[in-house]
């Protein structure tokens, strides 16, 4: 293995141990229950460890800038729309009269009203913020994720930051992102050029179903309120205990039982893979005897009190769920807030926004800042809020298959929020045209967030990762944000 994917020196289980935790059916575990056991490996042995984490909190369908955090209240009504600005805490910050818990806590986030980028097509736009590279990857298709696109920023953190409590130092939950189609998966969220084993590990707790929309039960619709089906849908945690009777001391005479076979697994230790296989390994044995990662899943059953503050709903459980990985030793989280494009309000935005999708998403975030500020862990957990795009300054009118107005896609600028890891709250970078459709001041990158949020992980800004053919490629592709950021010191 070359240099920047060597071995950490965390403690680890030997080579035989990890080999020894066996095949899928020998550990009792279903293949359907490992789809999220992925890669975990390792950053260089010579970079000191980085006890930084960051959840990148992603809004499939693209949150309108206008309408929440990046509001125009002087422009005309059809730039405007129906909210109303709000005071925050920090003087001067206004943002939309439906984010008022969020509102209070301004002296924790700051915001960066001047993101831009060239696509205004979801699967392109999604490629973009889900990799933080704006140029399409060669070879790029709408509707087939490539072995040629970019790596999902889970995927690059997953590689670049040494596994904690061995851990997967990435996870992607509550499922993975979908177009129209559970087949149809969003490009960008996988592993990409640096191939398969760098594909995140996915949590996925949240079954699809295309005609239910955001934080269900409570929150569930449908963007063109069409007749509702019963809903069925349940937000389940992996079932990542040992089966009934199969205790940790049998799983170790399980292991035993392996050595028997170990001999048929001697070719397999000549591979340049087995460091990778090992690893896959440790994560699963950890998972299964873990009990704090365990109860980390099980969100459902926390305390009535926590479970109000968070809300008893797919948004609030995934939060609550992300920061409890994030204290069991996971070192990026991205929560997707609805999936199938759940944000994209062409049509009947402003009762959605105000009725299903603003209330649970300020709910639960503020309840996560109030956590991992109370319990120390916001100083060191970066916190970043971004969809593939904004959306048109101009509102939009889209009969037949919307009775009232919303917005269309828009790359050229949306408003990215940002909370914790060294940022100073309270903040504004960067500013919008009098009508929200073009930065004016301190445009940024998706290259920039992306070094953002690798700055915040401890990432040297020199590392490169090899794929698997040995081919070198680089981490960053821009700089972090200024006026946001820390230095690392």
């Amino acid at each position: 293995m070359s240099g920047s994917t060597g071995q950490s020196q965390h403690p680890q289980f030997s080579r035989r141990f990890a080999l020894q935790a066996g095949s899928v059916g020998l550990l009792g575990l279903s293949s359907d229950r490992l789809s999220m056991l992925r890669d975990a490996n390792a950053a260089p042995a010579n970079r000191p460890v980085a006890a930084k984490s960051v959840i990148y909190v992603f809004l499939s369908g693209g949150l309108g800038q206008h309408d929440s955090f990046d509001m125009k209240p002087d422009a005309p009504d059809l730039i405007r729309g129906e909210f109303q600005p709000i005071s925050t805490a920090t003087p001067g910050l206004q943002i939309c009269e439906h984010l008022p818990l969020l509102a209070q806590r301004s002296r924790l986030w700051s915001l960066c009203r001047s993101l831009t980028h060239t696509q205004n097509g979801h699967l392109e736009a999604h490629m973009i913020m889900l990799s933080g590279r704006t140029p399409l990857p060669p070879g790029f298709k709408k509707r087939d994720p490539q072995p040629t696109d970019w790596p999902a920023l889970a995927a690059v953190a997953g590689a670049a930051t040494r596994p904690r409590n061995n851990l997967p130092p990435a996870v992607i939950l509550p499922d993975k992102l979908v177009q129209n189609d559970a087949r149809n998966l969003v490009p960008g969220q996988f592993g990409g050029v640096l191939g398969r084993r760098r594909d995140p590990w996915f949590i996925e707790a949240s079954a699809y179903d295309p005609s239910s929309y955001g934080a269900y039960p409570e929150f569930g619709f449908d963007h063109q309120q069409r007749p509702q089906q019963s809903q069925t849908r349940q937000f389940r945690a992996p079932e990542l205990f040992l089966p009934e009777g199969f205790g940790v001391d049998r799983l170790g005479r399980r292991m035993d039982l392996l050595q028997t076979i170990d001999a048929q697994r001697r070719d397999l230790e000549n591979l340049a893979s087995v460091r990778d296989f090992d690893r896959y390994r440790q994560g699963a044995v950890s998972l299964l005897s873990g009990k704090d990662v365990r109860d980390a899943f099980d969100v459902q059953q926390a305390a009535p009190r926590v479970l109000d503050r968070y809300g008893r709903n797919s948004f609030g459980w995934s939060l609550l769920m992300a920061r409890r990985l994030i204290e069991a030793g996971v070192n990026l989280v991205q929560v997707n807030l609805g999936n199938n494009e759940t944000w994209d309000t062409h049509g009947n935005a402003f009762p959605h926004l105000k009725n299903n999708l603003f209330p649970p998403t300020d709910k639960a975030l503020s309840a996560l800042l109030d956590d991992l500020q109370d319990s120390g862990l916001l100083d060191s957990t970066l916190i970043v809020m971004a969809g593939e795009f904004g959306r048109t300054p101009k509102i939009t009118y889209s009969p037949p298959e919307y009775k009232l107005p919303g917005r269309d896609h828009w790359g050229p600028c949306q408003t990215v929020f940002f909370a914790g890891g060294g940022i100073e709250g309270g903040r504004v970078v960067g500013a919008s045209d009098k009508i929200g459709a073009y930065p004016t001041v301190s445009p940024q990158s998706p290259e920039n967030m992306a070094a953002t949020i690798f700055h915040s992980l401890g990432i040297p800004e020199t590392m490169m990762l090899t794929d698997e053919l040995d081919r070198p490629h680089h981490v960053y592709y821009g700089e972090p944000i200024p006026g946001l950021t820390f230095s690392s010191g």
